[in-house]
């Protein structure tokens, strides 16, 4: 079976964390480190508590390992650990028709979807889901095609969430708009993001809210854009033509979250 690799100190932490109570699951993982540090000795202290192989190796034996991550500088500095498991294993995968069929319907029920049009950008996915830990989100929904691929399985992606993607409930979906649309049904406001809307700080955001954010390039697809029940902007006052959508989307959760307090 395929191998998936983890590099970063905070992925690996997370990553291990998340699987620290599923210990018939850990079997699938295995730890590789060199002349550790205290942060990687503590790493492999937190990794043979959760039952998880731990093996020392040559710094060599790493470097050959992350040469097939992506050519990222970052993805491929391991700094001394490395975390390998079955490629496949995904403990935060979200099956979508059934999660929607478990939430608490009641008009209290408090909840936050975050749908993401066509953002292809690893970076900015694993910012988004850092601030969808942050900031309480219950679900985020991505398309099969046109995003980074699988979410939990990307390095790139796991190092810029600071190991969130552990963690953040995600589920790849074949039609956001089908998927757009059951949440109507199940009681969401449907909320995109465009310089055109509302300006946030006008808008009172429904107990289930679903925030739409689309690509960089063309935004939200005119399909899911007519999905919307209303559209939310953000009023900035720099030179530049609008906010990162990672920036974007972390400042829209704050404010659900902010107002939720």
């Amino acid at each position: 079976m395929p191998k998936q690799l983890y590099t970063g100190f905070h992925a690996v932490e997370e990553k291990i964390r998340s699987v620290s109570e599923l210990k018939e699951k850990v079997s699938s993982m295995e730890v590789f480190y060199a002349k550790p540090g205290p942060r990687v000795k503590k790493i492999i202290e937190e990794a043979k508590r959760a039952g998880i192989v731990c093996s020392p190796c040559a710094s060599e034996t790493l470097d050959k390992m992350v040469q097939s991550l992506p050519l990222d500088a970052h993805a491929r500095n391991h700094r001394g650990v490395v975390l390998q498991m079955e490629e496949d294993y995904s403990d935060n995968a979200v099956y979508f028709d059934g999660w929607i069929a478990k939430i608490d319907r009641s008009d209290d029920a408090r909840l936050t979807v975050v749908v993401l049009d066509s953002v292809t950008d690893p970076h900015n996915m694993g910012a988004i889901l850092r601030s969808a830990d942050q900031f309480g989100a219950s679900l985020v929904i991505v398309p099969e095609r046109r995003s980074v691929g699988d979410v939990r399985s990307n390095d790139v992606v796991a190092r810029s969430s600071a190991g969130a993607s552990a963690w953040v409930p995600v589920v790849a979906v074949k039609n956001l708009v089908r998927s757009v649309q059951l949440l109507k049904e199940a009681g969401f406001w449907i909320y995109g993001a465009d310089s055109s809307g509302v300006p946030v700080q006008k808008l009172n955001f429904a107990a289930k809210t679903a925030l739409v954010m689309g690509s960089e390039g063309k935004g939200i697809s005119r399909l899911l854009a007519d999905q919307c029940d209303a559209l939310v902007s953000i009023p900035t006052c720099g030179r530049i033509d609008s906010l990162n959508v990672s920036v974007a989307a972390g400042v829209l959760l704050y404010e659900i979250y902010r107002q939720r307090l």
